[in-house]
């Protein structure tokens, strides 16, 4: 894994933004713009690094569904701040159910540096971005850069694959593809206009939709469009963990079809994916297997042995794009925070000519199916992180 400096292809900007990166650049505190696709680098692997990396992603993924299990099994919502009656008996119900429901894709965070082995930082199986840019702004960047070099990227066709293997398990009708109006750059509008593209190409029918226009039909009880149309199946880039407690969240814990028409809506992701996008997960995962050399270890409950020896970075269970994050060093007072927290394991991101680097690594299905690189200046992959293509060379 190295970094290599190169200059930006001229008229990059209009490029990207025609292959649907329309946010391509981030605006800073200062008001200043700077890019957040960023081409002035790039990041080379070889073969063995990449086909490694695959059976990580793998691996962890087997490793999180088993995880998943052990939640469900031993009534172990409680460590995910899953309280609700419920919403516990949904998503168990969900879980159980698994094989009767659709579901796409995930994203995992890894720190990795190529000396040494990758370590799960976190797993977002639920509203997971930066895909438009890893699957298609990158691979055209490579094709034109590199024209002999190959990429860590099956995401289009893995994912056009995956609603074909899937569209059986769809109820009649379009598939709804929505996001939330609350989305200022863009970024949730073009992940789930590209999620509609790939299902589209799949041969399925399709309707665009905002969270905020899903209306409740009461005569009938069910969700229904802007043309009252009933939403049978719908894909939300919109999290659980909102989408069951805001107004309408009755409604959707009563309509959830968990399989077998049980009910009026089938959700996707489906609800067990609370399961995998929870810091919690981190923890059970470490008390499941521990010492294992892809994992941190993690607790809930406070950052116990981290305190004296690795430092720990605490982390809100629901946190998205490094928001609450806290890093503490070793030797300082271990307070356990206010907010629901996984307590993990310091692990300072790697430093490539002053950037810090994680990996965000691609599942769709159980498969491994792509890379996207993000650099930040600090130690917190957050808002102002950049994104950087990679080859294989």
């Amino acid at each position: 894994m190295r970094r290599h400096t190169i200059e930006p292809r001229p008229g990059w900007q209009q490029t990207v933004e025609e292959q649907g990166c329309v946010y391509p650049l981030t605006r800073y505190p200062d008001d200043s713009l700077r890019p957040y696709w960023d081409e002035s680098a790039y990041y080379s692997f070889t073969l063995p690094e990449v086909e490694a990396l695959e059976e990580v992603v793998e691996e962890l993924h087997a490793m999180s569904l088993a995880a998943a299990e052990h939640i469900v099994a031993q009534d172990r919502f409680a460590d995910l701040g899953l309280t609700d009656p419920r919403v516990v008996e949904r998503v168990a119900e969900s879980w159980r159910r698994r094989t009767e429901l659709p579901s796409l894709y995930g994203r995992f965070d890894l720190h990795y540096d190529g000396t040494g082995p990758a370590k799960l930082l976190e797993y977002n199986a639920d509203t997971p971005t930066s895909l438009v840019e890893a699957a298609s702004p990158q691979w055209f960047w490579m094709e034109e850069r590199f024209p002999g070099a190959d990429q860590w990227n099956s995401l289009h066709e893995r994912l056009v694959d995956a609603w074909k293997a899937q569209a059986h398990l769809l109820p009649p009708g379009p598939v709804h593809f929505v996001h939330s109006d609350g989305d200022e750059l863009g970024e949730d509008l073009m992940t789930v206009a590209y999620l509609r593209e790939t299902a589209q190409q799949a041969g399925l029918d399709t309707e665009a939709l905002s969270v905020e226009r899903i209306g409740w039909d009461r005569l009938s009880g069910r969700f229904v469009d802007d043309r009252l149309k009933f939403i049978r199946s719908c894909f939300k880039l919109y999290p659980w963990e909102w989408l069951t407690t805001d107004r309408f969240g009755p409604h959707v814990l009563d309509t959830l079809d968990n399989g077998g028409g049980s009910g009026s809506t089938c959700w996707i992701e489906p609800a067990w994916k609370m399961l995998l996008s929870n810091k919690a997960l981190l923890a059970i995962l470490w008390e499941l297997y521990p010492g294992h050399p892809n994992l941190l270890p993690a607790y809930v409950d406070g950052p116990r042995e981290l305190a004296t020896t690795t430092g720990w970075a605490a982390k809100p269970l629901l946190g998205r794009e490094g928001a609450g994050v806290t890093l503490h060093e070793a030797g300082e007072p271990p307070a356990v925070s206010d907010e629901p927290c996984c307590y993990q394991a310091l692990a300072p991101l790697p430093d490539f000519d002053g950037n810090r680097v994680v990996l965000g690594a691609w599942v769709v299905r159980d498969e491994a199916a792509g890379l996207g690189i993000r650099e930040s200046a600090g130690l917190v992959t957050d808002g102002y992180a950049r994104f950087l293509p990679h080859v294989i060379l």
